[in-house]
């Protein structure tokens, strides 16, 4: 495979990878104003959102993942590059080497990740019966909305019945998409040098 078209798909992988961080982003706005509006009910209106707790929990599992693979794309990703660092001015050649080797061990743990998430996604996603009838509860009524009401009702959830719940499946979903991109942007790294001097540039790091 060519060097150019690793790269394109290395920008593209890039480009999906911005869209979903501009996501997480969206999530923590709305998050922030969920936030302040629960402090100006109970501080004012003495009357406090219920769930609040829960859609925290809930959205930072969005946030993290949703934001990860940017991360990742970046070099952000918490790690001691010390000795990489002194490589690059040392023995670039070797510090490239390594970190692409870095790199590869990298993707295969995020690609194990997303190995074992996807059977846990479809699990939980056939938890709710969307498509097949349920083994238990009334059986699908023709009102596609009630149905689907119905559907969700039955999933596997996270929160509290009765204050907030909602279902897991979406969170697995974005675990696996979050990861399977990991995977794909490590792999590029690997494939086409991690863009070593580019990504380590000791002046940059310095400044």
């Amino acid at each position: 495979m060519s060097s150019d078209l690793l790269r394109r798909f290395f920008r593209i992988a890039v480009s999906v990878a911005t869209a979903a961080n501009m996501i997480g982003t969206g999530v923590i706005f709305l998050l922030v104003a969920i936030l302040n509006a629960d402090v100006f009910a109970r501080g004012v209106l003495n009357d406090p959102i219920r769930g609040v707790v829960e859609m925290v929990i809930f959205s930072l599992a969005l946030v993290v993942f949703l934001q990860l693979p940017d991360v990742v794309r970046s070099n952000r990703l918490t790690r001691s590059d010390g000795m990489l660092l002194y490589l690059f001015e040392t023995r670039p050649g070797t510090a490239r080497i390594m970190t692409r080797v870095i790199d590869l061990v990298a993707g295969i743990f995020m690609g194990l990740v997303a190995w074992i998430m996807w059977p846990e996604f479809l699990d939980s996603f056939e938890s709710c019966y969307f498509f097949t009838p349920p083994e238990f509860g009334p059986a699908p009524s023709g009102d596609f909305l009630a149905d689907l009401s119905a559907a969700f009702a039955r999933c596997e959830y996270s929160g509290t019945p009765g204050i907030f719940t909602a279902p897991w499946w979406p969170i697995k979903l974005v675990i696996f998409f979050s990861v399977t991109l990991c995977t794909i942007i490590f792999a590029l790294k690997a494939l086409i040098g991690s863009h070593g001097a580019d990504l380590f540039d000791v002046g940059d790091r310095r400044a």
